[in-house]
């Protein structure tokens, strides 16, 4: 009796642990200002293929001269960017330190160098992480800030 109940109860803990991981899981909207895409050319500095979302650290210029070291998220995760054919040894190898892109990006909504991209085209305009299809979006480059959260919609 005593093994019966210590087997429901590590069951019931096991399922908890579960429902609690995917729960933890935040939405994109939340964090980052994905009604407000915007695009801008930039240099690969780091690129992570890992879950929950791949991490990409890129520099871009602005009209000034001066660079911006950002951080980001990717919006999808690895499995469906295997399932797309960007398996991490290819998405890797296209985003190597180095790589010019033109990334989609939305904002942290508290500011910063922060943010999601949403898509990264290569210098020749081709998609190369991810099936992101049409988006439109601001171009920003050489915007210094790039387009940071303002007090009201004229700034966005």
């Amino acid at each position: 009796m005593l093994v019966k109940l210590a087997k429901v109860l590590g069951l019931g803990a096991v399922s908890l642990l579960i429902c609690a991981t995917l729960w933890a899981h935040h939405g994109s909207a939340i964090s980052y200002d994905t009604a407000h895409l915007w695009t801008t050319k930039a240099t690969v500095v780091e690129f992570h293929y890992a879950n929950p979302h791949p991490s990409l650290s890129f520099d871009r210029t602005d009209k000034n001269g001066n660079v911006e070291h950002w951080v980001s998220e990717l919006l999808t995760n690895p499995s469906a960017l295997a399932r797309a054919g960007w398996t991490k040894g290819r998405s890797e190898a296209a985003l190597k330190p180095g790589t010019v892109v033109k990334l989609y990006v939305g904002t942290s909504r508290v500011g910063g160098f922060s943010g999601i991209v949403m898509k990264i085209e290569n210098e020749q305009g081709e998609n190369i992480v991810g099936e992101r299809g049409e988006m439109t979006a601001v171009d920003r480059d050489g915007v210094p800030g790039g387009l940071q959260p303002g007090k009201d919609d004229s700034t966005k």
